[in-house]
C-alpha cells in the first residue's frame, strides 16, 4: 500500500478503535498528538527503506535510513512480523515513558495510537500481492486471500480508485454514526 493509503487506513483505525473504547480521560495535546502518532505508526513498519517519510523527521535522517536499510536486509522483513510489532512496543513503550511529561500528554494513549497505526499498516500489507513475513524469520509469507493473484498491486488502479475512497468513505460514516460518542470524547477535553 501506498503511505497516503496506510494514513487513511491508520486514522479510519484509529477512529474505530475511540468509538469502541473510548478513553476516560483526555486532554487537547493528548488528542493531537494521538493523531499524530497513528499516522507516525502507520509509517514505522516501512522504515526498513531509506525513502520512507519517517526518516525526513529525524536530523541526519537520509543518512540513517540507508543503515537501517541495511540492517534489515531488505523490505518486508522485521518490522513486518509479530516479532518485530513486540520489539517495536516494547521499545516505544520504553522511550515514551521516558519522554514525555504524563502531566501534559498521557503516553499510554500515544503509545496505543501508534501501536494502531502500525498495526494498520501489516494489516493493509497483509492484502498486497507480496503478503506478510509474520513469522519472520521464516521465510514463509501469509496474505489475504491466499490466492496471490487476487492480491492488490501496491499503487495501481485497484488500490487508487477502489481501496483509498472505500476507506475514506468507511471512516466518514463511522462519524457520522457515531457523532454522540465521537462528541463525548471531545467533551472530555479540557
Amino acid at each position: 500500500m501506498t503511505n497516503r493509503t496506510h494514513d487513511a487506513i491508520a486514522f479510519a483505525s484509529l477512529t474505530s478503535a475511540a468509538i469502541l473504547s473510548p478513553p476516560v480521560s483526555l486532554n487537547l495535546l493528548t488528542f493531537i498528538f494521538s493523531i499524530i502518532a497513528a499516522d507516525i505508526g502507520s509509517i514505522i513498519p516501512d522504515m526498513d527503506q531509506a525513502g520512507n517519510k519517517l526518516w525526513d523527521f529525524l536530523p541526519a535522517g537520509n543518512f540513517a535510513g540507508r543503515i537501517f536499510r541495511g540492517v534489515f536486509y531488505k523490505h518486508r522483513t522485521l518490522s513486518h512480523s509479530i516479532l518485530g510489532t513486540l520489539v517495536i512496543y516494547k521499545l516505544l513503550q520504553v522511550v515514551l515513558e521516558k519522554l514525555l511529561n504524563p502531566s501534559f500528554i498521557n503516553p499510554q494513549i500515544i503509545l496505543t495510537a501508534l501501536m494502531i497505526g502500525y498495526i494498520s499498516h501489516l494489516a493493509a500489507d497483509a492484502f498486497t500481492k507480496e503478503g506478510l513475513p509474520l513469522l519472520f524469520p521464516l521465510k514463509m509469507t501469509i496474505g489475504i486471500p491466499p490466492v496471490k493473484r487476487l492480491r492488490i498491486r501496491t499503487g495501481k488502479f485497484f488500490e487508487n480508485l477502489i481501496v483509498f475512497p472505500l476507506v475514506w468513505t468507511f471512516t466518514i460514516v463511522i462519524i457520522y454514526l457515531n457523532q454522540d460518542k465521537l462528541i463525548g470524547i471531545l467533551n472530555l477535553i479540557r
